[in-house]
């Protein structure tokens, strides 16, 4: 896939009616309240909004939120977003109370130069997700130009992300010229050695960009729920830890890949299991591969934090999707907590892979030391995989 795409600072956007999709996916008090718990999809829009509006363009932002399948959800509707996207910009937002229907047809049609609106729910119209032409065609009608700056939903072939690109020039905000140039970069041309750090529970999700990193990078470290398959398919014993028994000739061939290709593939040596999956669950450490009957592995033991914190300390880049445990339980979080202390302190390009990772990173204080972290957790696995992503392939090259 090409990375090299056209952004909103190469083209004229001043007085233009510009159709922004956004990613205000963000999450709600689950009480009904409309109170947003998090805003920070909300932030991560903003330079690419307050440019446009400073350029004199006129806004029409649009996004998806929850699975409201093609149906008027008001629990799933956008008007919270417009009240906190008023307050971050420190000006009003024109809420549209449909997608493409009269009521967004005319607030567009009246939209003047510097002002902001924001369309409903995309996913209330039963052809987003089936990315409908005609919904497409109608979205595209109230503007002259696409922006897309949601990153988080690129990987999806939707009449918003990748539909209305057919019918409007199309170029990415600052969040997706982001994205494309930290990771696009670090698998195209990384500073080495390149280190990939891939946890998470299952094999069977990471398959592709395993495969996809076999070609690119140095060393491949595996933790979290995925090593136990790894374990299993060399042998061990893994109790009750998580085990996809299906992939396990698939792990036993990619270490015989890596082997070939010369990557370091590191699998843990050790491993604190424990008698339940519970936060106060009685535990202990014990040899990777030596799990007993009714334990289950629910982090990376000590030995292995000390040898994948030294894997780390000479790299050039390292990106990282996925956690080395049970981060939500904190006795079960010692192993991410140390990667990602490493991570801090290394002088690589560190770059997290969006999803549970992030939210580990911040959760343990360590956003603000990483090079990047990924807006979206599916979109930056796709990306890592070499997989074209219709959100981005539908952009104008530069």
């Amino acid at each position: 896939m090409n990375y090299q795409k056209k952004t909103v600072k190469d083209i004229d956007v001043t007085g233009k009616k510009v159709l922004l999709r956004c990613d205000f996916n963000v999450p709600m008090a689950k009480d009904g309240s409309g109170v947003i718990t998090d805003d920070k999809r909300i932030r991560a829009a903003l330079p690419t909004i307050q440019y446009l509006l400073d350029q004199g363009a006129a806004v029409i932002a649009c996004s998806h939120m929850g699975k409201p399948k093609g149906a008027v959800v008001p629990e799933l509707s956008l008007k919270p977003v417009a009240e906190r996207l008023s307050q971050l910009l420190g000006k009003p937002v024109i809420m549209a109370d449909d997608v493409v229907g009269p009521d967004a047809q005319s607030k567009a049609a009246a939209l003047k130069s510097g002002e902001i609106m924001l369309l409903e729910n995309t996913r209330f119209e039963a052809g987003e997700t089936k990315n409908d032409p005609e919904l497409a065609k109608k979205l595209a009608s109230m503007a002259d130009l696409y922006v897309s700056d949601a990153f988080g939903a690129v990987h999806r072939a939707h009449a918003s992300t990748a539909g209305v690109a057919a019918y409007l020039p199309a170029v990415s905000g600052f969040l997706i010229q982001k994205e494309l140039e930290v990771i696009g970069g670090a698998l195209s041309d990384p500073k080495r050695p390149l280190v990939a750090i891939l946890g998470g529970s299952k094999v069977s999700s990471k398959i592709g960009v395993i495969n996809n990193l076999l070609e690119i990078a140095d060393t491949i470290i595996i933790g979290g729920g995925m090593a136990y398959t790894f374990s299993a398919a060399q042998g061990g014993k893994v109790g009750d830890s998580l085990l996809e028994a299906d992939w396990e000739d698939y792990a036993n061939d990619m270490v015989k890949k890596a082997a070939e290709k010369g990557v370091k593939l590191l699998l843990p040596v050790d491993t604190v299991c424990a008698d339940a999956f519970a936060p106060d669950a009685k535990s202990q450490v014990v040899k990777a591969g030596e799990i007993p009957d009714g334990w289950q592995g629910l982090d990376i033991g000590p030995e292995t934090v000390k040898l994948y914190c030294d894997a780390v300390k000479d790299a050039g880049t390292v990106i990282w999707n996925g956690p080395m445990g049970v981060f939500e339980f904190p006795a079960f979080a010692k192993g991410t907590e140390a990667v990602a202390k490493a991570l801090s302190e290394t002088d690589a390009i560190t770059i997290i892979g969006g999803g549970d990772s992030a939210a580990a990173v911040q959760q343990l204080g360590y956003a603000d030391k990483m090079t990047h972290i990924s807006t979206g957790g599916g979109a930056s696995l796709e990306f890592m995989e070499g997989k074209e992503l219709p959100g981005v392939a539908c952009l104008l090259d530069k």
